[in-house]
């Protein structure tokens, strides 16, 4: 039983590399993408029992395609969310001349990454507080800075295992439920094939 982490499907602004607002929605691929995802979890064993998700619309779709396929409601948070970039989204990320992503201070009406830190660690807190309370798997469909975040300050690996500078589209990484939240899979993407496969050109955060 695990707390299994999900990146939602590519937008269009992914592909551009363009900072996102909330209501960014999936792209073709990103359809395609969680289509798949869905068809993964569909034959998944042990089934999930918990389907949880970002409220941003691009996070929420991807939540859809699982939702699809079994049958589990989707239970959105806030808490969940990408890093908010403020007056930087619709921005190009290559037009900034810097990397707003590693950049600790708060962009104007955006969070720091001291404040952004702290509220992955309250949606950690979160999802082991309701996988206490089921009987199998925690989905949770979340964007490429949260996941990075809680790979790097909230979880374990194996000897030898890395953590990858950028997480694919529907990845799928699955940590132990409980610290230190020793990984089993991160980073992955084997449900896409064809054009649906995460070409590496977006930028995870954005």
């Amino acid at each position: 039983m695990s707390i299994v982490l999900i990146r939602h499907g590519e937008t269009d602004l992914n592909a551009a590399r363009v900072l996102q607002w909330p209501d960014t929605p999936l792209g073709e691929r990103g359809r395609a993408q969680a289509r798949a995802l869905g068809a993964r979890f569909a034959v998944a064993a042990p089934r999930p029992v918990l389907l949880v998700s970002s409220d941003m619309a691009r996070a929420r779709q991807t939540a859809a395609a699982i939702a699809a396929t079994t049958g589990l409601p989707v239970r959105e948070s806030p808490l969940l969310r990408e890093r908010d970039f403020g007056e930087l989204r619709g921005l190009p990320f290559d037009s900034l001349g810097f990397d707003p992503i590693e950049d600790e201070r708060a962009p104007p009406g955006g969070e720091s990454m001291a404040v952004f830190r702290a509220r992955v660690a309250e949606a950690m807190d979160w999802l082991r507080s309701l996988r206490r309370e089921v009987d199998g798997d925690v989905l949770a469909v979340s964007h490429g800075l949260v996941i990075r975040v809680v790979l790097t300050e909230h979880a374990s690996f194996p000897e030898g295992w890395t953590i990858p500078a950028r997480l694919s589209n529907t990845s799928v990484s699955i940590l132990a439920p409980e610290r230190p939240h020793l990984a089993a899979l991160v980073d992955c993407s084997r449900h896409l094939e064809g054009a649906a496969q995460d070409d590496g050109r977006g930028v995870a955060g954005v």
